[in-house]
């Protein structure tokens, strides 16, 4: 038996559907977060249009900048051969570990505050 998978793209503006080889997804960034919105060929035109006046008058930056994380603090990465050390003392100090996976980035924020 075989299967067909069939992606069918819905216009997120006007819920129009788009038909295989039109329309296009536009991804866009303000206040730093990055959204991404299926659009018709004319809605995109459109949204391009009303962008037009902004767009001249910006400056462009590099696209690491968007990346619509929110959170601009660095991550501190803790070296894999500390968690068994990290889920020792957050057993002792009554947060609920497992033995073997992923610690929680708030027992090991709370292990390096500690420490």
């Amino acid at each position: 038996m075989a299967r067909k998978i069939v992606h069918q793209l819905i216009d997120d503006l006007d819920g129009t559907e788009i038909e295989a080889g039109e329309g296009e997804t536009v991804l866009f960034s303000i206040d730093g977060i990055a959204y991404e919105i299926d659009l018709t060929d004319a809605n995109a035109s459109a949204l391009r249009s009303s962008l037009e006046r902004y767009v001249a008058a910006a400056r462009s930056v590099s696209s690491r900048g968007s990346s619509g994380q929110g959170d601009s603090r660095p991550r501190r990465r803790t070296p894999s051969q500390d968690f068994s050390e990290i889920r020792s003392w957050a057993k002792s100090n009554g947060f609920q570990v497992s033995e073997r996976g992923r610690v929680p980035a708030s027992v090991i924020e709370a292990y390096e505050a500690a420490h």
